[in-house]
């Protein structure tokens, strides 16, 4: 197996991120899962996650884009996993990933097979040395959507084992190319500390903006909020690999069977 890391697409620093995440049915997630992957769940629950954060002194190429080294982002992603040949590599795969720059989604787009989309956003953070706010706006069709948390300034580190953990120890993203091959790709950062969430904002059309087959989902109370620092982030350049559609529809039957 050739273990050379693919060369570096993307740095930068990834702040205050934002989660809320929920507990769906495992067969809505299902027929997302790219070729080669299975489920990655927590105590045998799926999860989604809505996520906020901020992209500081981001560089494509190695270069800074003018207007484009500093920009928020808001995603809804769940969780997969791997297994190469060798060890089990845990990742995520978006289903929706919002930017305000036009540029930024044709890159993510054309290169790794995202689904970016380009809308008007803004952000505020405000941190007294005792509370921390965090808010993620976007536009969509007119109406302002809302992604937000009141936490503590105070940081703390991650609990082995704890949901926190397993929602942000995922190293490597997926993506389906065709219905036999799947995009891999590397993330690289340190463990992140998190605030202790104290309250917590989520209004958004969910149909319009993430599709009818979330709303009975994302409309009910989240299994659980965080918000973490961030750090500094590599991500490398997409490669394909080959996923078995035999192996996906043996997965799709174990998850029925683990739901009766």
């Amino acid at each position: 197996m050739n273990n050379k890391k693919p060369a570096v697409f993307l740095t930068a620093h990834w702040e205050n991120l934002l989660m809320i995440n929920y507990e769906v049915d495992p067969m809505l997630l299902q027929r997302h899962v790219p070729a080669g992957c299975e489920l990655d769940l927590f105590k045998g629950k799926a999860l989604v996650s809505v996520v906020g954060f901020m992209f500081n002194n981001t560089k494509l190429f190695g270069i800074n884009w003018p207007w484009h080294t500093h920009f928020e982002e808001v995603n809804l992603r769940f969780y997969v996993k791997h297994f190469d040949g060798e060890v089990w590599k845990r990742g995520v795969v978006f289903k929706k990933e919002i930017v305000p720059r036009k540029l930024i989604a044709f890159f993510a787009n054309f290169f790794y097979k995202e689904q970016y989309q380009a809308l008007p956003m803004a952000h505020i953070i405000i941190n007294d040395g005792k509370d921390l706010v965090c808010n993620y706006t976007w536009k969509y069709k007119h109406k302002w959507n809302k992604l937000a948390v009141v936490a503590e300034s105070k940081l703390t580190s991650i609990e082995p084992g704890t949901e926190a953990e397993f929602i942000l120890e995922h190293y490597w993203g997926y993506n389906s190319y065709d219905k036999s091959t799947t995009i891999e790709y590397g993330v690289e950062h340190n463990t992140w500390q998190i605030h202790k969430v104290k309250k917590w904002e989520f209004d958004c059309d969910i149909a319009g903006v993430y599709g009818n087959e979330f709303v009975p989902y994302l409309n009910t109370p989240p299994v659980s909020v965080f918000l973490a620092k961030g750090s500094p982030v590599v991500i490398r350049r997409p490669r394909k690999i080959a996923g078995s559609r035999q192996q996906k529809k043996e997965e799709k039957r174990r998850v029925l069977s683990e739901a009766v």
